[in-house]
């Protein structure tokens, strides 16, 4: 917990700032997330949920990588069509909205966290999932709910027609993505880790 404060605190004191590239560390996959840390921390502290910054910064870098209107891709969590959202602070908005709601359902239904990340990406569903499974995100269990979500609209959800894929033929959402959210976590602590001894 210290940890993710000491973190979110070096980020919100170092947002990437569009005026100054020469900030940017080009080796820096995060960068085009970080600047939009502050925002993320303050739509977070609406809610009481701020100490959440690194995660929801972590999931905006899996979902595209701080590029595009809507970084969160939060468009169909507010009952869009996917992309319909432009703007980066309204997707920002909607994505916090959508982290929160699902936060404190996978709360009340008392599963682990990891489960409440996989439900950002497979939607409010898999907490009830879950919930009935004994509460503890697994991928084989992302994979059979997938699975499940697959069989009610095949045609929908098929990857795209390419049996390639690696989510194939689990094509409902990612059933790895609360593993790589967890990734991405890691992955931005050592980033800034790095930022902090090259100052």
């Amino acid at each position: 917990m210290i940890f993710a404060f000491l973190v979110m605190k070096q980020i919100i004191q170092n947002p990437v700032n569009d005026n100054i590239p020469t900030s940017i560390n080009p080796l820096d996959s995060f960068a085009n997330v970080k600047r939009y840390s502050p925002t993320i921390h303050d739509e977070l502290a609406r809610y009481g949920l701020e100490e959440h910054t690194s995660t929801l910064i972590a999931l905006m870098q899996q979902e595209s990588r701080g590029r595009g209107g809507d970084p969160m891709q939060a468009s169909e969590s507010a009952g869009m069509d996917p992309n319909s959202i432009t703007d980066p602070n309204e997707s920002i908005k909607y994505g916090v909205k959508h982290f929160r709601r699902i936060n404190e359902y996978g709360k009340e239904k008392n599963v682990d966290f990891a489960t409440i990340i996989q439900a950002y990406n497979m939607g409010i569903g898999y907490i009830d999932y879950i919930a009935k499974k004994g509460g503890k995100h697994t991928e084989e269990l992302a994979k059979q709910f997938s699975k499940i979500q697959v069989e009610k609209d095949p045609a929908l959800y098929d990857c795209g027609g390419d049996k390639d894929n690696f989510r194939y033929p689990y094509c409902y959402g990612d059933y790895t993505y609360s593993e790589k959210v967890a990734k991405n976590i890691e992955e931005l602590a050592d980033s800034i880790s790095a930022q902090v001894d090259s100052e």
